[in-house]
């Protein structure tokens, strides 16, 4: 299990990207110990990351017809005040990990616990992350390309599109995208940022079905 923690961020650069397991085995003592030290020495700012999933069970929840494909992350820009630290990389690369994991089964070999599989097809995974999640939330007229919908649209490469974020380099754009559309706005153009910000805060309309 303490192979499976590993430090995401602390004030010293030595423990980070090792495990808890790791650390006790060189210091001769137990994880515990190992824990409270570095919470102590860090002043309880330090944070770990722990691979608990079971890539059996996401496989089987992917494949299931009601499943859909969402995260927890949030919006972070990689300068400023939100650029310090680190985040987890899902803010950067859940769709395009997806993508890269599940539709084109690519493992990526720097990262720990990267099995990847051939699980869902290309459109399967789109609608997961499109018109699913824009019925359930009751996002009217989204989540679709179809005539008198909003135009939220991202052109990537099928081929090539990828998460390069890891825990330990969090702030990394993926792969393969080449455009993105907002409210029929370009703010990606050849990879590009344009400067626009089209984007608005959307609510689900509580008389829709």
């Amino acid at each position: 299990m303490w192979e499976k923690i590993l430090i995401s961020s602390y004030p010293e650069e030595w423990p980070i990207g090792r495990s808890l397991g790791e650390i006790a085995v060189e210091r001769g003592t137990d994880p515990f110990t190992v824990y409270f030290d570095l919470l102590v020495g860090s002043g309880a700012v330090g944070s770990v990351v722990g691979f608990y999933y079971n890539e059996e069970d996401i496989r089987k929840v992917l494949k299931h017809s009601k499943s859909m494909i969402g995260s927890d992350g949030y919006a972070l820009a990689p300068y400023g005040i939100l650029g310090g630290g680190r985040n987890h990389p899902r803010s950067y690369g859940t769709f395009p990990m997806v993508l890269r994991k599940y539709v084109r089964g690519l493992s990526r070999s720097e990262l720990v616990y990267d099995e990847a599989s051939k699980v869902v097809s290309l459109e399967e995974a789109v609608m997961k992350m499109t018109s699913m999640p824009a019925k359930k939330l009751k996002l009217v007229n989204r989540g679709l390309i179809k005539v008198g919908y909003w135009a939220d649209v991202v052109v990537f490469d099928p081929e090539t599109v990828a998460d390069t974020a890891s825990y330990l380099d969090p702030y990394k754009y993926p792969l393969g995208i080449g455009h993105v559309l907002v409210n029929g706005v370009p703010v990606i153009r050849d990879g590009e940022h344009t400067g626009s910000l089209p984007g608005k805060v959307l609510r689900f309309q509580s008389n829709t079905i």
